[in-house]
C-alpha cells in the first residue's frame, strides 16, 4: 500500500468528502484528517492510504497545484523546494521525510489508529454546565459556595499576616430584604381572614367584650291596633269640619 500525504486542503473537506473524491483514483484503505483537539476543526492536511502503491504515486502527481475551493492542493515536497546553493543536509533529510509519497517504512504504526471511528465534536461537558440555564436553588448553592471559599481565603491570607481588603463576591450578593408579610400575617381585620394561630386566639380572647353586661335600656312600645288608629283618625277629621 502506499501513503500519500495532502495539504493545502479547503475548508468543508473532511474525511467523507476526502475519501469519496480520492475513491476515483483506487481503492482508498484508510483516511486520516488532521483535526484541532480544542475546536475539532480541519488543521488543512490529511493521509491517505491506497491499495497499490502506484496509485498513491499517480495521486501525487495529479493532485499537484490542484485548484480545489480556491487553493491549490500542494505536497509537502514542493512545499519545501529550496534553492540548491541553500540546501543543507538537514533540510534534505526534512524534504526526505515529508515527500507527498511516504514509504511503507516510514509510515509511523500509530498513524491511522483511529480513523475508522467517527469523529465526534469535542462537547466540554464542564463549560456547557456552567453555561446552562440555572434554577434559583442551584444559584443559592453556587452563591453559597463562593462565598465560603472566599472567606477561606481571607483567612489565610490573614494567618500568614497579609492585610488585604477586597470586595470580592460578598459585595455583589444584594442585601436580604425584610419582609413585613410575617409580622403582618396575623392581623385581624374585616376585610381580610385573619390567620389563626394560637399567639391570635390568645390574644382575641383577652380583647373580647361581654355583649350581655351591657347597661343599654330598650323601651318596647305596645303595638298599637289599625281599627283604634282609624277611628281617631275620624274624630280628629269630624272636628275640623265643625
Amino acid at each position: 500500500p502506499g501513503v500519500v500525504y495532502v495539504s493545502h486542503l479547503p475548508l468543508g473537506l473532511f474525511e467523507p468528502q476526502l475519501k469519496s473524491y480520492f475513491g476515483q483514483f483506487g481503492k482508498v484503505l484508510r483516511l486520516r484528517l488532521s483535526r484541532s483537539k480544542k475546536t475539532g476543526g480541519s488543521k488543512g492536511y490529511a493521509f491517505v492510504e491506497f491499495d497499490c502503491d502506484e496509485v498513491a504515486k499517480i495521486v501525487a502527481e495529479t493532485m499537484n497545484n490542484y485548484l480545489m475551493g480556491e487553493r491549490l492542493i500542494k505536497p509537502a515536497k514542493q512545499l519545501l523546494a529550496l534553492n540548491p546553493a541553500q540546501e543543507s543536509e538537514f533540510k534534505k533529510k526534512v524534504q526526505e521525510a515529508k515527500k507527498h509519497v511516504i514509504p511503507p517504512e516510514k509510515v509511523h504504526e500509530k498513524l491511522f489508529v483511529g480513523s475508522q471511528r467517527q469523529f465526534k465534536k469535542p462537547k466540554y461537558p464542564a463549560v456547557a454546565r456552567y453555561n446552562k440555564t440555572h434554577t434559583p436553588e442551584q444559584i443559592a448553592k453556587m452563591t453559597d459556595k463562593l462565598l465560603r471559599k472566599e472567606s477561606k481565603l481571607r483567612k489565610r491570607l490573614a494567618a500568614h499576616g497579609i492585610n488585604y481588603e477586597f470586595p470580592g463576591f460578598a459585595a455583589q450578593v444584594p442585601p436580604k430584604k425584610k419582609s413585613s408579610d410575617a409580622v403582618n400575617a396575623s392581623t385581624c381585620s374585616e376585610d381580610t381572614t385573619p390567620v389563626c394561630t394560637p399567639s391570635l386566639l390568645e390574644r382575641r380572647k383577652s380583647m373580647v367584650v361581654d355583649d350581655d353586661a351591657d347597661d343599654e335600656i330598650v323601651v318596647k312600645m305596645p303595638a298599637v291596633e289599625r281599627d283604634e288608629e282609624d277611628a281617631a283618625e275620624e274624630e280628629s277629621d269630624s272636628e275640623d269640619d265643625d
